[in-house]
């Protein structure tokens, strides 16, 4: 009688898993950094970077061209100038040299603290719109990142089209 009911058992356990094995999986994948490159909100946060960060970029060009102009001078003009002119000179391009480079790193960390809030941003609309098209057309699993997957499972041109029409 137990032999009988384990042979049940384990029947009904071999028919239920060949039904679940039967069912097919529906995967999907999305580049996260195709949608970080080509969606129209990323290219727009972009362009806000480009333009919030501009006057600074200047501002760092401005001062590389000053020390740029005084080194010029130098090697000109450095033979015939006198020794505190040379000095004073030199004294201004260690100055300068040393404000380009806390201006550049102070540039630097801002923007890419910047660029991180702009992407987060993407990144979160871009789920919100992966999980509306999984439920919609029932996937069952969704990747954004994977070391090897086929083209046929790539979901991304979806994903960045539905980003460009909200």
């Amino acid at each position: 009688m137990k032999n009988l009911l384990l042979a049940s058992v384990a029947f009904l356990a071999l028919i239920y898993g060949a039904q679940v094995a039967a069912q097919e999986l529906k995967i999907g994948f999305v580049s996260t950094e195709r949608v970080f490159r080509e969606a129209v909100p990323a290219v727009e946060a972009m362009k806000r970077l480009e333009k919030e960060f501009k006057p600074r970029e200047d501002a760092i060009k401005k001062v590389n061209d000053e020390a740029r102009g005084i080194q010029l001078k130098l090697e000109k003009e450095g033979m015939t100038m006198s020794a505190s002119q040379r000095r004073e000179a030199e004294s201004e391009l260690g100055r300068l040299s040393r404000e380009r480079q806390r201006l550049e790193r102070e540039f630097r960390e801002e923007l890419n603290l910047r660029k991180n809030e702009e992407l987060a941003a993407v990144l979160q609309r871009a789920n919100k719109v992966i999980q509306e098209i999984a439920e919609k057309e029932n996937f069952d699993l969704i990747l954004q990142e994977a070391v090897y997957r086929s083209p046929r499972l790539d979901i991304t041109d979806k994903v960045i089209e539905a980003l460009s029409e909200k």
